[in-house]
């Protein structure tokens, strides 16, 4: 019991570690760069993210410039803003899941409904990675195709410091969420004993048999006098066990 509790401790410190990792990369300038620290020339650097653009020169000023509206922009960066929001905004509702049914705080009720609740944190857990994994995993697609393709004429980007720090912050999430719904999950689901099968089940299912000691049966010996006109026949002494007849 205590090895368990130190155990959702640890996933419980890996997945909100995790979780800040990711809330981090929302603000963060450099999702995808452009380096121009080789060149002779003085040539600015670009950069942005998922909110906007920015150029910053030699002298080491930057410029930035928001993107024009949300309703014009390209199905690939709304998709990488929602579920990189979605991300954070499960994180967080699975933290308070977590807590709530942790063995640890002793905030909710039995000890299967806590289990259950830890449960669903750890779920919600695994989606929030999961969504921050595929935001990043995006992003950083378009990025090396563009980088790769000999006829894209468009400014060509690398990966970002952002990406890998939201790929760590996914990681952690995903095996905190996995490990602590495994734990949970053994509890949340009780074990129930298996009810003693009854004799009127047993006569139902026709399965029941009679123990040894209970099915013998004694019969007594019989004398039969026949006449010419009569025949008298005695008793017949039976003993028979209490459930010989099923």
């Amino acid at each position: 019991m205590i090895t368990v509790m130190y155990m959702e401790i640890g996933c419980f410190v890996s997945c909100l570690s995790g979780w800040i990792l990711v809330c981090s990369t929302l603000p963060t300038d450099y999702w995808s760069i452009s380096d121009s620290s080789e060149s002779v020339l003085t040539i600015p650097d670009f950069y942005n993210n998922l909110w906007k653009n920015c150029i910053a020169d030699g002298t080491g000023s930057s410029n930035c410039k928001d993107y024009p509206s949300m309703m014009a922009l390209p199905g690939f960066l709304q998709a990488c803003r929602a579920l990189a929001v979605s991300a954070v905004i499960l994180g967080f509702f699975g933290g308070v899941l977590t807590l709530i049914g942790m063995k640890c705080t002793k905030i909710g009720g039995s000890q299967v409904a806590n289990a259950r609740v830890t449960f669903s944190g750890a779920i919600t857990y695994m989606v929030s990675g999961f969504s921050g994994m595929s935001s990043y995993s995006m992003w950083a697609s378009k990025t090396v195709s563009e980088f790769m393709n000999t006829d894209f004429r468009g400014q060509k980007y690398e990966l970002g410091a952002a990406l890998f720090v939201g790929w760590g912050g996914s990681i952690l999430l995903i095996l905190g969420g996995v490990v602590l719904g495994f734990l949970s999950g053994k509890e949340s689901i009780p074990s129930r004993p298996l009810r003693p099968a009854s004799r009127a089940t047993a006569r139902t299912r026709r399965t029941y048999m009679l123990p040894a000691s209970l099915s013998r049966v004694t019969l007594g010996g019989a004398s039969f006098h026949e006449g010419r006109q009569s025949r008298a026949t005695t008793k017949t002494v039976q003993t028979l066990g209490r459930d010989s007849f099923v």
